[in-house]
C-alpha cells in the first residue's frame, strides 16, 4: 500500500490571500516557480479565490496572463484553482453559460486542478462546474466547507462526500476555512471518508487557531492523502501550516514524501526578503500573523470577528460586542446552520449586528439575508422555521431547485457591451465577474498600448522625415 503523503503548495494562492490581502505579483512568483517545479509537489495552488479580483483592482495584472507564464515555466506540476462553483470567483450566481465559459478557459490556458465548492454545501451549485471541468480533461476536486453545529455531524460529511463521489468528483477535500478542526476529530473524519469513497482525500486548514499541524498529523496517521501546506515564511498565523517541518516530521516514516529539505530551504530563502518587503508596505497586518484561539471558542471565523468589530465601532456600539457574539450562533440557527464561510459569515454576522442594535430581531434585515432565505444562494442545511421566513420575506414565494435555473444565458451580451475593449477571448470573462474593475483595466490597457503605439510613431517620423 502506497501511503506516501503528497502536498499541495499553496504560497501562490492561499498563502498571500490570508496574509497580505491576496497583493503578490506575478513578478514576484516567476523567479522561483522552476525551483518550486524540481520539488515534486502534488500542485501548486496558483489561482483563483481572490487572486483574480485582486490582480485586475490591485496590481494592474491580467490574471489570465499570470496564468499563461507560470505554466510556461512549471512544466512537471500540477496548478491548481479555488473555485466558488456557480459563483465562480465572484459574489452572485452566474448564468450556466458563463460558468461553463470560464471552466473552458480555465483549463485551456493551464489550470489542471479546480477545486469547487459552495458556501451552503448545496452541490446544485457545483453541478455545472464539476461537468465542464471533467469534459474539458481538467481534475474536479470538490470541497466539502467545514463547519460545526447541531446537524454537522460525520455522518452529514460521508454523506456529501458520497454524493460528491457520484456526481462525478476526482477527488474530495475537506475545507477548513477556520482552522477549526481538531486533530481527533480529523482522525475520525477522515478514516470514515477513506471507508466511505474511492477517490482521493485532501485535507485543507488554516493554523489561525494553532491547532492545524496537529491536525494534519492525526488526518495523515487516518490515511489522508494530500494536505494544503505554505512554505514557512508564509505560513503560520492565518495561512497555511508551514511545509518543511511537516516534511521533516514524516521523513523516514511510511509516509515520507520524499520532498528535499534542501531545495525547500533555499525556496524559503526566496521568499523570506519578500515577506519582509510586504511587512514594510504595511501589507502584512502583524495581527494575523499571531494565533487566535478565540476561533475555537465561538467557531466564528477570525476575519468574521474582525468584521463585527469594525461595523459595531462604525456604530460607536463596541459595548455591545459580547451581545453580539451571543447573537451570532442564534442567527445561525435561525438560518438553519449554514457554514461560516464567504459570503455566509459576513451575512449572518451583519444580520446579528442589525438584531442587536435595533434592539428588535430582524426589524432590519439586508437584501443578501431576504435572497438567501429565499432560496437564491441555494439549500440551507435544514429548513428555515416559517415563523423565521415570514418575519425576513413575508408571504414570497421560495425558490427551491437550482438557483441557476432561474439565471438566463449572459455571454452574448456581456460581450456586445465590452466588445470594443476585448483583446482576448477571456476578457468577456472577466468583465463578467467584475465589470467595472475590469473595465477601468482594460481602458488602462488600452491607454498605456495606444501610448506606446503613438511614440514609436513619432519617432519614425523624426527618423524618416516625409
Amino acid at each position: 500500500m502506497n501511503t506516501k503523503l503528497k502536498i499541495t503548495e499553496t504560497v501562490f494562492r492561499d498563502a498571500h490571500q490570508s496574509l497580505l490581502a491576496t497583493r503578490m505579483k506575478t513578478e514576484d512568483m516567476l523567479p522561483i516557480a522552476e525551483k518550486m517545479d524540481q520539488v515534486g509537489y502534488h500542485s501548486l495552488e496558483m489561482w483563483g479565490g481572490a487572486t483574480f479580483d485582486s490582480c485586475l483592482r490591485f496590481l494592474n495584472e491580467d490574471p489570465w496572463e499570470r496564468l499563461r507564464s507560470i505554466r510556461k515555466v512549471v512544466k512537471n506540476t500540477k496548478l491548481q484553482m479555488l473555485l466558488r462553483g456557480q459563483n465562480l470567483l465572484g459574489y452572485k450566481h452566474y448564468a450556466d453559460d458563463v460558468v461553463s465559459e470560464f471552466v473552458k478557459k480555465s483549463v485551456y490556458n493551464g489550470i489542471d486542478i479546480i477545486r469547487i465548492f459552495d458556501a451552503l454545501n448545496d452541490l446544485r451549485n457545483l453541478e455545472t462546474t464539476l461537468k465542464v471541468t471533467n469534459k474539458e480533461g481538467g481534475h474536479a476536486q470538490c470541497a466539502i466547507s467545514y463547519t460545526i453545529s447541531p446537524v454537522h455531524n460525520l455522518q452529514y460529511y460521508v454523506d456529501k462526500a458520497k454524493e460528491m463521489e457520484n456526481l462525478g468528483a476526482n477527488s474530495i477535500c475537506i475545507k477548513d476555512m477556520s482552522g477549526i478542526l481538531t486533530p481527533y476529530i480529523a482522525y475520525d473524519l477522515v478514516k470514515q471518508l477513506k471507508q466511505a469513497v474511492k477517490i482521493p482525500i485532501d485535507l485543507h486548514t488554516h493554523y489561525s487557531s494553532g491547532i492545524a499541524s496537529m491536525t494534519y498529523l492525526k488526518a495523515i496517521e487516518a490515511g489522508v492523502d494530500i494536505i494544503d501546506t505554505a512554505i514557512s515564511p508564509l505560513a503560520l498565523g492565518t495561512s497555511q501550516p508551514p511545509t518543511e517541518p511537516i516534511v521533516a516530521a514524516l521523513k523516514d516514516t511510511p509516509y515520507d514524501t520524499g520532498m528535499n529539505l534542501e531545495l525547500l530551504s533555499e525556496i524559503a530563502d526566496y521568499f523570506r526578503p519578500l515577506r519582509d518587503k510586504y511587512l514594510k508596505e504595511g501589507l502584512i497586518d502583524p495581527k494575523v500573523l499571531g494565533v487566535d484561539a478565540n476561533t475555537l471558542i465561538y467557531q466564528v471565523p477570525g476575519g468574521m470577528l474582525s468584521n463585527l468589530i469594525s461595523q459595531l465601532k462604525q456604530q460607536n456600539k463596541l459595548d455591545k460586542f459580547e451581545e453580539v457574539l451571543a447573537e451570532v450562533p442564534r442567527v445561525r440557527e435561525d438560518l438553519g446552520f449554514p457554514p461560516l464561510v464567504t459570503p455566509m459569515s459576513q451575512m449572518v454576522g451583519t444580520q446579528a449586528v442589525f438584531n442587536v442594535i435595533m434592539g428588535e430581531r430582524y426589524k432590519m434585515v439586508p437584501k443578501e439575508i431576504k435572497d438567501y432565505v429565499g432560496g437564491l444562494y441555494g439549500q440551507p442545511t435544514i429548513p428555515i422555521k416559517e415563523e423565521i421566513q415570514k418575519a425576513i420575506i413575508g408571504n414570497k414565494e421560495l425558490i427551491t431547485d437550482r438557483p441557476a435555473n432561474h439565471i438566463p444565458p449572459q455571454l452574448e451580451s456581456l460581450k456586445n457591451e465590452m466588445k470594443e475593449y476585448m483583446e482576448q477571448e477571456e476578457d468577456v470573462l472577466s468583465y463578467a465577474l467584475f465589470p467595472q474593475v475590469a473595465m477601468n483595466f482594460f481602458k488602462q490597457r488600452w491607454a498605456e498600448k495606444y501610448k506606446i503605439e503613438s511614440t514609436l510613431y513619432n519617432e519614425e517620423e523624426k527618423t524618416h522625415p516625409v
